[in-house]
C-alpha cells in the first residue's frame, strides 16, 4: 500500500457549492473530477469529514456521503487508523490534460463556478471517422431519411387523418388494461407477439382480403419496417441479389442493402413491377396493391409470373401491404399472398395507416417454417413487443372498433383526395395532369426535368406547402435520365378539406 509523502496535499481551493442544490452531490462531483483530471494524484490522504466539513461550512453527513460514493465507484480507498486515500489509478496525465482543457471551457449550467461534471462525451467522441467497419460503411450509404415532424400539414406523404383517431375509446380501453393488468401479461412475452391479437388479425386478414392464414403463422413487429429488415436478417446471404421497385419505397431497400444484398431496381409501368429474371435475384420486394410511390396496381398476369419466378427460382417474395385498406371503387384487393401455394410469400402489414405510425404495430404474415427463425431472431433484437399496445389493439379490433374507424378513414381520405382532385391548378408549366388515385394516401404527378421539380418544390416550401420530390425515390445508379425521374408526390389524408383548399390557393398564388 502506497504512504502519502507531504507532497501529496489535499488542495480544496475552487470549491464552490450551490447551496441551493444537493451539497453532497456537488462536493463528491468536484472531488471526482479533481482525481479524473489528475489534480488529486493516487495516494492524496483526503482530510478528515469533520475537517473538510468545518472548512467548507457543511455539514458533516454531506461530507460523508460523498466520500462514500466515491470510495463505492473505486476513486478512494480506506486505511484502517489512517483515513481515507485517493486510489492509484492508471496514469492518463496527458489524457488528464487535455481532458481538463475541455472542461474548463464548458461548465454545466447547471452547476456553480469551479464546479464540473464528467460525461461519457468529454472522455471521447466516437465518431464514424474513428470507427472503421463494414457494417457502419453500408449504413453510410442506406440510412433512413429523417421524416418530417410537427403538426400534419398538406401534403405530407404516408400520414393518415390522425384528427379521425378515436382517442377517447382508446385511452379508456388503455387505462382499463393498466388498472388492474393480468400477472401473466406483466413478464417476458412471446416475441412472436400476443397470442389474442394475432388470433383477429388473421380474422381480419380472412375476412377483408381473403388471405387464408393461421394466428400460429402471424408474427408481431414494431412496425412494418422492422417486419422488412427481418426478411432481409434471415433470408439473404451476403452478396444476393434483391429485387426492388424503381422508383420505389427507399427504406425497404435501405434495409435490403444494409443487411449486404445487391439492389437491383425494376422498371415500374402500368402494370407494376416487371418481374426478375431467373437467377439474378434471390428475393423480390413489391407494394402490388398500390405501388409507391406511382399508384399503380399490379396486374393479375404479372402477380402470376411473379409467382412463377418464386416457384422456379425458390425465390422469395416480400409484399408490403401498406395501405391496403384505401380503395375506392369495390373491396379492397386480396393480396399476392392469397393466390401464393408454395410459401414463397411473406406479407408485411401495418395499423401505421389506420391509426398512426407513432403506435409503432405492424405484423408478418409467415409461411409456417419461418415463424420460429422470425420470431428467435426478433427476440435477439428485443425480446417481444410492448404488451399494453398490443393487447389494448386486440380489444380495439374485437370491440368493433377498429372496422368502424376504417370505414370512416376510408370515407375521409376519398374526399380529401376529392378535394385536392378539385381544387389542383390546371395548366402547370412543366408538369403533367394529375391522376386520379383509385387507392391509397398519396398520389404521383410527373415534372419535365428536375431543375422543375426541385422549383415547384421550393416555392411550395414558401408558402408552408409540403411536397415530396418523386426523384428521391430512385435509385442512385438508375439508368434512367434524371430529368425522367422528375416529379411530385402528395399525399391527400393528413388534413381536413378545408387545410387543403387553403394550401392550394397558395400554390396557386406562388406557381
Amino acid at each position: 500500500m502506497p504512504i502519502s509523502t507531504p507532497s501529496l496535499i489535499f488542495d480544496f481551493a475552487g470549491i464552490e457549492l450551490d447551496r441551493r442544490q444537493g451539497l453532497s452531490r456537488q462536493l463528491y462531483q468536484a472531488l471526482r473530477q479533481r482525481i479524473l483530471d489528475g489534480r488529486l494524484s493516487g495516494g492524496t490522504r483526503l482530510p478528515a469529514s469533520r475537517d473538510l466539513a468545518a472548512a467548507l461550512s457543511i455539514s458533516r453527513n454531506s461530507v460523508m456521503r460523498a466520500y462514500d460514493q466515491l470510495y463505492a465507484e473505486g476513486f478512494t480507498e480506506g486505511r484502517v487508523g489512517d483515513g481515507t486515500y485517493v486510489a492509484q489509478l492508471p496514469d492518463k496525465k496527458a489524457a488528464g490534460r487535455k481532458l481538463s482543457t475541455k472542461v474548463s471551457t464548458g461548465l454545466s449550467p447547471s452547476l456553480p463556478t469551479g464546479l464540473s461534471t464528467f460525461s461519457q462525451n468529454e472522455a471521447g467522441d466516437l465518431s464514424s471517422e474513428v470507427i472503421h467497419s463494414a457494417p457502419l460503411a453500408l449504413l453510410e450509404r442506406h440510412h433512413l431519411s429523417t421524416h418530417k415532424t410537427g403538426l400534419p400539414r398538406a401534403f405530407r406523404v404516408g400520414i393518415p387523418a390522425f384528427d379521425l383517431f378515436p382517442f377517447d375509446v382508446w385511452g379508456k380501453l388503455h387505462a382499463g388494461f393498466w388498472r388492474k393488468p393480468g400477472l401473466h401479461h406483466l413478464g417476458y412475452g412471446d416475441p412472436a407477439g400476443e397470442w389474442r391479437l394475432r388470433e383477429l388479425i388473421a380474422i381480419y386478414l380472412r375476412t377483408s382480403r381473403d388471405l387464408q392464414c393461421t394466428p400460429e403463422q402471424i408474427v408481431i413487429t414494431s412496425g412494418a419496417q422492422q417486419a422488412i429488415t427481418l426478411c432481409a436478417q434471415l433470408l439473404l446471404n451476403d452478396g444476393d441479389g434483391v429485387a426492388i421497385e424503381n422508383p420505389g419505397y427507399r427504406a425497404a431497400g435501405h434495409a435490403f442493402a444494409v443487411a449486404g444484398a445487391r439492389l437491383r431496381g425494376l422498371p415500374v409501368d402500368h402494370e407494376g413491377m416487371r418481374c426478375p429474371d431467373s437467377a439474378d435475384c434471390r428475393l423480390a420486394y413489391v407494394t402490388p396493391s398500390h405501388q409507391y410511390p406511382l399508384g399503380v396496381t399490379m396486374s393479375l398476369a404479372r402477380r402470376l409470373e411473379l409467382l412463377a419466378w418464386a416457384e422456379r427460382t425458390q425465390g422469395w417474395i416480400v409484399e408490403d401491404d401498406y395501405d391496403g385498406e384505401y380503395r375506392y371503387s369495390g373491396a379492397p384487393l386480396s393480396p399476392l399472398a392469397a393466390l401464393d401455394r408454395n410459401g414463397r410469400v411473406i406479407y408485411v402489414g401495418t395499423f401505421a395507416k389506420v391509426a398512426f405510425p407513432a403506435l409503432r404495430l405492424g405484423y408478418l404474415v409467415l409461411p409456417r417454417n419461418l415463424v420460429k427463425p422470425f420470431s428467435q431472431r426478433r427476440a435477439v433484437d428485443m425480446r417481444h413487443s410492448e404488451i399494453g399496445t398490443q393487447v389494448v389493439m386486440a380489444e380495439f379490433i374485437a370491440a368493433g372498433h377498429f372496422q368502424r374507424h376504417i370505414r370512416r378513414m376510408r370515407r375521409a381520405a376519398l374526399n380529401r383526395r376529392d378535394a385536392l382532385l378539385a381544387g389542383w391548378p390546371e395548366h402547370i408549366s412543366g408538369c403533367s395532369p394529375m391522376p386520379k388515385p383509385l387507392a391509397g394516401l398519396h398520389v404521383s404527378v410527373t415534372v419535365e426535368s428536375l431543375a422543375r421539380e426541385r422549383e415547384l418544390i421550393a416555392k411550395a416550401e414558401s408558402v408552408g406547402v409540403e411536397l415530396s420530390p418523386l426523384s428521391d425515390y430512385w435509385l442512385p445508379d438508375s439508368d434512367t435520365p434524371v430529368d425522367n425521374r422528375a416529379g411530385l408526390v402528395l399525399g391527400f389524408a393528413a388534413v381536413p378539406e378545408a387545410d387543403i383548399a387553403s394550401a392550394l390557393a397558395r400554390l396557386r398564388g406562388v406557381w
